[in-house]
């Protein structure tokens, strides 16, 4: 079943960006006065084929669906009647053909601004940035971090989210310098910290970069009784049910829901034996933890939630909504910042600063998508948007076959006032080729590695 869904919410998620991205062109191609033939799904061979509009224009559902292109009325392509020459991509200025362009990557930027314009605007219910006990000897240790203390700002930005609070430590860790964060204990009090970060590695990037700074999300103590059993889950057919209390697992005792919660996530694929009990009576049962990928690791997961209690949820949830003009604010800014940091990182592997193993392939982001649909609508669309934004920053790159590439060409004939020749072309093609195949080449073995090695 997870299969399933995770392979129609890749399909699903590609489908939107691949139509929104060539919609991109054809849209300002049609307002530039080019004549648009085909508007294509996917490469290869069509597989549902349909024409309509005012140039009858062929739109195509093709075999092989990663990617898609509008392919437009062009002399270099095909003879062009005498009378249609002034709709020819070609002969157009090269303004117009710079635009129609660039276009297909904004539509993906504008794409990301209106999911989180939506989100932001509706209401999201997230996780607090309260921490828990830093781990002993850890950066946020020697910097002074407490148990129940509230993170507000980190280098003087304001923070609401636990995500906030792993988004700014992210881009402040590429720096590897110290960093200032504002916190409130239970006394509300304020208080400030110092958090070193120029022992960040390479390494770090890759995984959960605020367990490895010892920066630890806090954990209300729920006491192990199961509160729900999910559908068709590794739980219900072991025979599980509400109301059960585990007592031990591979005879380790477990006192709270989150000695549960760890020793299952470490048993990815491995057999177990749950002690526990159920109307006072002591039982066993072996079970297999199911196998999901988080942050580039492998865990387990048998579909259990604990059962509620009377703790205080706003402690540590909190529901962020902005008016519609302050969404807008910060779903422009957020999508700046996330396009920005991409280039960055992009940049830093080139240098050797961050690792090439941070590049994912196809089958990382369909495991995301996946994923992301079964936590809810929400985390869907945030994966959209980032995928979306990601997606244009990619098309962006000045390497020849992307988006990027000719806007490079059309920059060169700005500036020399004329083409750039044929041969050069048909090199940079050829480079750019090779590019992108070792580009994907890094990225699907970075994919296996993940699977396989977790």
């Amino acid at each position: 079943m997870n299969m399933i869904s995770t392979i129609a919410a890749f399909i699903l998620a590609l489908g939107i960006l691949i139509v929104v991205h060539e919609f991109g062109h054809y849209i300002v191609a049609r307002w530039s006065g080019v004549k648009v033939l085909r508007f294509s799904v996917g490469f290869g061979r069509p597989l549902i084929t349909r024409r309509s509009g005012p140039d009858n224009t062929e739109w195509s559902l093709a075999a092989f669906p990663l990617g898609g292109y509008v392919k437009m009325l062009d002399e270099r392509e095909a003879p062009v009647e005498p009378h249609e020459l002034h709709r020819a991509f070609n002969r157009q200025p090269v303004g117009k053909r710079f635009a129609i362009v660039l276009a297909g990557p904004l539509a993906n930027f504008l794409l990301a601004i209106v999911l989180y314009w939506g989100l932001f605007s509706s209401g999201t219910e997230e996780l607090r940035p309260l921490l828990g006990p830093p781990a002993a000897e850890s950066p946020a240790a020697r910097a002074g971090f407490v148990d129940g203390e509230l993170v507000v700002s980190v280098a003087g930005q304001k923070i609401e989210t636990w995500q906030e609070l792993r988004w700014h430590m992210l881009q402040h860790a590429l720096d590897r310098q110290p960093v200032r964060i504002e916190v409130v204990n239970e006394r509300k009090e304020l208080a400030e910290r110092m958090l070193d970060l120029s022992q960040v590695s390479t390494d770090d990037l890759e995984g959960d970069l605020l367990q490895q700074l010892g920066l630890r999300l806090f954990r209300p103590e729920i006491p192990p009784v199961i509160g729900r059993v999910s559908e068709d889950s590794v739980a219900e057919r072991a025979g599980l049910v509400a109301g059960d209390r585990i007592d031990a697992i591979d005879g380790r005792t477990t006192a709270h829901w989150m000695d549960v919660v760890s020793t299952i996530r470490s048993a990815a694929d491995k057999e177990i034996e749950v002690r526990y009990t159920r109307a006072g009576e002591a039982r066993n049962v072996r079970l297999k933890p199911a196998e999901a990928t988080e942050n580039g690791r492998r865990i387990g997961r048998i579909g259990i939630a604990p059962q509620e209690t009377g703790f205080d949820r706003s402690r540590v949830m909190t529901t962020v909504r902005y008016s519609p003009i302050d969404a807008l604010v910060k779903s422009i800014g957020t999508t700046w910042d996330t396009s920005t940091f991409s280039l960055s990182v992009l940049g830093r592997m080139v240098t050797g600063d961050v690792s090439w193993r941070n590049l994912s392939g196809p089958v990382t982001i369909a495991d995301y998508a996946g994923q992301s649909a079964r936590l809810g609508l929400s985390h869907y669309i945030k994966f959209l948007a980032l995928i979306s934004i990601s997606l244009g920053v990619l098309n962006l790159l000045p390497i020849p076959i992307l988006d990027g590439g000719h806007l490079m060409y059309y920059i060169v004939e700005i500036i020399k006032g004329g083409p750039v020749s044929e041969k050069v072309m048909e090199i940079g093609q050829q480079v750019g080729l090779a590019l992108l195949v070792m580009l994907m080449a890094f990225a699907f073995y970075n994919d296996l590695n993940r699977l396989f090695s977790g």
